[in-house]
């Protein structure tokens, strides 16, 4: 059994780098770019009115002349038109290219149109209302940068510059694997002595959230067969994340499993509650990772949170963000154990304050649907008073 730090630690130096892939541009929200990304021209492309309304040579109306005879109309999406006669104007509408020879938009507002001539009611600026080209960015300048994650605000970027297929980071393929007799299907009516299949949808769900598209199994509690079974699936994906299997039981027989498939074992049980029976280890030949949580659902939701989701972040490159939150009462962890303690949340001028629910151990699965997340505390760890700042882990979006 080791201490929570150094269990954290070591799953940490486990990262792997699982490569790149190209995929449709709109399939890549949530992904994380693996390419620089380059302007391929001048934003914006042409000089471009803001505004809809008359486009004019600053110089003419400079002359005292504040009447002009239209011209033309530049629509947004034709090519460019030339102000042959600069006492004359062009109208313009929002997007268009300014006409050549003009230097200067008025707006509808601010003129009068009677048939073809326009007369100006207010001082004007030369340059306005023109969005000049290049004024955003210029062609082969960086937009966006290799490791970040792509978001609504990064695609219209990534559209405007063309990009139909996008290099990104590859996710692990995961299998989802539970074991344990007593589990039945979701769609099954369980005797007395059963119960439905909770983790695997719950860790399926959470996968989702990463973009990640994980397979399920489900292996009982023999010896032979999960030997066999786990040997299979730790050829076909990079990453095992079990539950059940892992305590004291004369049923739990994953350890002994991994051991004879050749797996190494980093650590088995942390100084932590709940989730104290997490194993986790590699297979150095195949290069797998297997997250073997314990089977009550709390702890694994737990170290998910904990340990997993870190695990990913920084195999993708990501920086795990670090959250507290303000306690509103009292806590004492009378125990050696790291204690991770569900909490519901709210704010308050601006900070996050948070509340425990009452539950009544790992197995509660109700509760997880109650919390907002979990606060950490320190072995012996006291809080004689309220609103103190205590570390918080989110198990979901909070503002």
């Amino acid at each position: 059994m080791i201490p929570f730090i150094d269990a954290i630690q070591e799953v940490l130096k486990s990262t792997q780098n699982y490569g790149q892939e190209l995929i449709n541009l709109d399939e890549s929200v949530g992904r994380i770019l693996d390419e620089d990304i380059f302007a391929d021209r001048d934003f914006p492309p042409f000089n471009r009115a803001t505004k809809d309304g008359v486009a004019i040579k600053f110089e003419s109306f400079e002359s005292q002349k504040q009447t002009f005879k239209v011209l033309g109309i530049a629509q947004a999406g034709s090519p460019q038109l030339t102000l042959t006669d600069p006492s004359g104007c062009i109208e313009v509408m929002t997007g268009a290219i300014v006409p050549a020879n003009a230097d200067t938009v008025i707006m509808y507002e601010h003129a009068v149109i009677e048939k073809d001539t326009v007369s100006i009611l207010e001082n004007i600026k030369k340059g306005q209302n023109i969005h000049y080209a290049g004024s955003d960015t210029q062609q082969n300048e960086i937009l966006l940068k290799s490791g970040i994650p792509i978001t609504a605000s990064e695609i219209g970027v990534l559209a405007s510059v063309g990009k139909s297929k996008v290099l990104v980071k590859k996710l692990p393929k995961i299998a989802i694997v539970a074991t344990g007799n007593e589990l039945v299907e979701v769609n099954e009516k369980p005797l007395p002595y059963q119960i439905r299949k909770s983790n695997s949808h719950t860790l399926n769900a959470l996968l989702q959230d990463e973009k990640i598209i994980s397979d399920s199994y489900h292996i009982p509690d023999e010896p032979s067969t999960l030997k066999e079974k786990l040997e299979i699936l730790s050829d076909q994906y990079d990453v095992l994340v079990l539950s059940g299997g892992v305590s004291k039981g004369k049923y739990d027989f994953l350890p002994e499993t991994f051991e004879a498939l050749g797996v190494e074992k980093i650590f088995h049980k942390v100084l932590q509650r709940p989730g104290k029976p997490f194993w986790f280890g590699e297979h150095q030949a195949k290069k797998t990772i297997i997250f073997a949580f314990p089977g009550n659902p709390v702890s694994t939701f737990v170290n998910y949170h904990v340990y997993f989701k870190p695990w990913l972040n920084k195999t993708l490159g990501i920086t795990t963000q670090h959250f507290t939150v303000f306690l509103n009462e009292p806590i004492v962890n009378k125990t050696d154990l790291m204690l991770f303690v569900g909490v519901k949340t709210h704010m308050e001028n601006g900070l996050l304050y948070a509340s425990t629910i009452k539950t009544t151990g790992s197995g509660d699965l109700v509760s997880l649907s109650k919390i907002d997340g979990f606060i950490q505390l320190k072995p012996k760890q006291e809080l004689s008073e309220s609103g103190q700042n205590v570390p918080f882990i989110p198990t979901r979006r909070i503002i």
